[in-house]
């Protein structure tokens, strides 16, 4: 999976939410244990909500939600997924949510959504304005990128096919992998007014089998290459090689990422493990 940062999100969301369901599944264990760790009661903030999953768990505990995401389109379906919440399109790192926050916020809560602000220690304090006493946030964020498959299997093949390598955002730099130094974030958290600052390493497996017809299971690779080709690397990749090979370079390029991808099977199914962090803080 490559780096979709900054204003991707508004431009591809409507992508992303397309394959709403298959990050839904393979992101589950994620939220279950974020709603675990956050014993979430009162009025909830969800950063990043993309297309609700957390945000439909938070309401399920009893919480009263609220989910802010700059993309539009996966507001759209997190609004329609989760009508008990109220949702929110805007920049968290910069909004005022004077009008929705109340008497403030008793959680905050993130599945990888709070990786690319511009400026972390801004956006975490302004998060920290709309925060009630003893408010507290947990969030899970991606460690190295080189050991997660969720950012090379089949995309390396995808890549190869670019007229020039895509460009590595530098270390830190806003995106997916912004966290990865868990000494740096929690010098970014404590900058931003949060104390009590927690980070553990946090594991979790994805599986892309989905049910299929016949009532057994698929074997995930074509929902894998949704993942990846839902990516702005994917819509660009595309774009180049149907210019330059036609709709059969397209079609013969996709069948090597296939095969690549199958390479992850684990008992006929697509399946890795993931390398997080699982954060915790307070404020002040």
């Amino acid at each position: 999976m490559t780096d979709d940062t900054g204003p991707s999100w508004v431009e591809r969301g409507a992508d992303w939410a397309s394959q709403g369901e298959i990050f839904d599944r393979i992101l589950a264990p994620a939220a279950d244990a974020i709603i675990e760790r956050a014993a979430v009661r009162g009025r909830v903030l969800d950063v990043g909500c993309g297309t609700g999953a957390l945000l439909e768990a938070t309401v399920a505990a009893g919480a009263s939600a609220t989910g802010i995401d700059i993309s539009p389109g996966m507001i759209e379906v997190a609004a329609r997924r989760v009508p008990q919440a109220a949702t929110v399109v805007a920049d968290a790192q910069t909004a005022d949510l004077t009008d929705v926050a109340g008497p403030g916020f008793d959680r905050f809560v993130s599945r990888f959504g709070v990786m690319f602000f511009d400026d972390p220690v801004a956006a975490f304090a302004n998060l920290r304005r709309f925060a009630a006493p003893a408010a507290g946030m947990t969030f899970v964020c991606w460690r190295s990128g080189r050991r997660n498959a969720m950012f090379t299997l089949g995309t390396r093949t995808l890549e190869s096919a670019l007229a020039a390598p895509p460009t590595r955002p530098a270390p830190g730099a806003p995106g997916p992998l912004a966290f990865d130094d868990a000494d740096r974030l929690r010098g970014i958290l404590s900058d931003a007014g949060w104390s009590g600052v927690g980070i553990e390493p946090f594991e979790f497996t994805s599986v892309y089998a989905t049910p299929a017809v016949d009532g057994g299971r698929t074997d995930g690779v074509d929902e894998r290459l949704a993942v990846i080709l839902a990516t702005s690397t994917g819509a660009e990749v595309e774009q180049q090689v149907r210019a330059r090979s036609g709709a059969a370079g397209w079609t013969d390029l996709l069948g090597r990422i296939r095969d690549d991808i199958r390479g992850s099977m684990v008992d006929g199914v697509v399946t890795h493990p993931n390398y997080c962090w699982m954060v915790k803080a307070r404020a002040r």
